[in-house]
């Protein structure tokens, strides 16, 4: 099937951000987190990552090094990890000793994904941090000064983390714009950006990556995973439908009213502009049926040309959202007539 070769080379993971849905819990979130995890490791989706948020209604994802042992802890091969930590919210030492006891407890299998954003409010950031929130500048300062735990004992060190040290937990650079295209290029580390919630930037920025990108001991050459909204349904109007859920969850962000999950709907309230607003954040969205996927999945990978995806499936219903990601899957395998050896990461 020619129009399915790239999909078919393309490794596939998953980004879960606990959304809790209407009448629904945080234990439920979590469960049905663990139990994606599970399916999808089965199904060869190779990563699955956990988001960091804060003072956002409807999302549980604010203790992300708990979840990912949790997740980790309840499957054995698929690689678990942050998409991402917001490296500014917390003291590097921190980060190092939580994902070197993650590394030490899953050997092999945990990704440390790095953002500079607040992933909140200002007032969570002040909160997090007990001091004004600086946008983020000092982020390559941080960031050095955590590799440097994770890399080799040096002599004029005396703060060492303990686990975390020599450990190398793999780390990429997550972004929105161009900051960390430019600054994962220049250290020659894997950069994934997020177009399931700012599609925009996501050219320009892999652009700048890739024309900055240095060789490193890390990688010799670019490698970009872009964060996309994906729906699959039995047919498109089923899709659609399904998808009124993420596009409620988008408008009721814009209007400053975040909450959990709303049930899908058949009619959506909104005004011009706030229509064009939640449009411009679903710009890189595919929702539909498998075949319909298929052709502007293909069409995306060649406009992009990323070296993997992760995928974002929002439903109200769990059994909705694990019926996605198998038809995605499905679609994938259909395409592979023999096992595809892939660059890891």
């Amino acid at each position: 099937m020619p129009d399915r070769s790239r999909l078919a080379d393309t490794p596939l993971s998953i980004l879960d951000l606990a959304h809790v849905r209407q009448g629904g819990t945080a234990e439920e979130a979590f469960h049905n987190a663990r139990a994606l995890a599970q399916r999808a490791e089965s199904l060869g989706y190779k990563r699955f990552w956990l988001a960091e948020h804060h003072n956002i209604s409807g999302v549980a994802c604010s203790a992300t090094s708990v979840l990912i042992s949790y997740i980790a802890n309840a499957t054995s091969t698929i690689r678990v990890g942050s998409g991402g930590i917001m490296l500014p919210n917390h003291a590097p030492l921190a980060i190092a000793e939580q994902f070197g006891t993650l590394e030490s407890l899953f050997p092999g299998r945990i990704d440390l994904g790095l953002g500079r954003a607040p992933g909140g409010d200002s007032g969570a950031a002040r909160a997090l941090r007990g001091s004004v929130p600086d946008a983020g500048e000092n982020f390559p300062a941080l960031l050095e000064e955590l590799r440097g735990y994770f890399g080799e004992p040096q002599p004029s060190r005396r703060v060492h983390a303990y686990p975390g040290e020599r450990t190398n937990v793999p780390i990429w650079l997550l972004g929105s714009s161009d900051f960390s295209a430019r600054l994962a290029g220049k250290l020659g580390l894997p950069f994934a950006f997020a177009a399931h919630f700012q599609p925009g930037p996501l050219l320009p920025a892999l652009h700048i990556y890739r024309s900055s990108f240095r060789p490193s001991h890390v990688l010799d050459r670019p490698y970009v995973m872009v964060g996309i909204p994906i729906l699959l349904a039995d047919s498109d109007e089923q899709a659609q439908f399904l998808a009124t859920t993420p596009i409620q969850m988008f408008l009721n962000l814009i209007r400053g009213v975040p909450g959990p999950l709303p049930p899908p709907t058949r009619s959506l309230e909104w005004t011009p502009e706030e229509r064009q607003m939640v449009a411009a954040k679903f710009g890189a969205a595919i929702f539909g049926a498998p075949d319909q996927v298929a052709a502007r999945l293909n069409a995306f990978l060649e406009g992009t040309q990323a070296d993997e995806l992760i995928v974002v499936s929002n439903t109200y219903n769990f059994e909705d959202r694990l019926r996605s990601y198998e038809l995605l899957a499905h679609l994938a395998n259909q395409g592979r007539e023999e096992p595809q050896i892939v660059r890891t990461v």
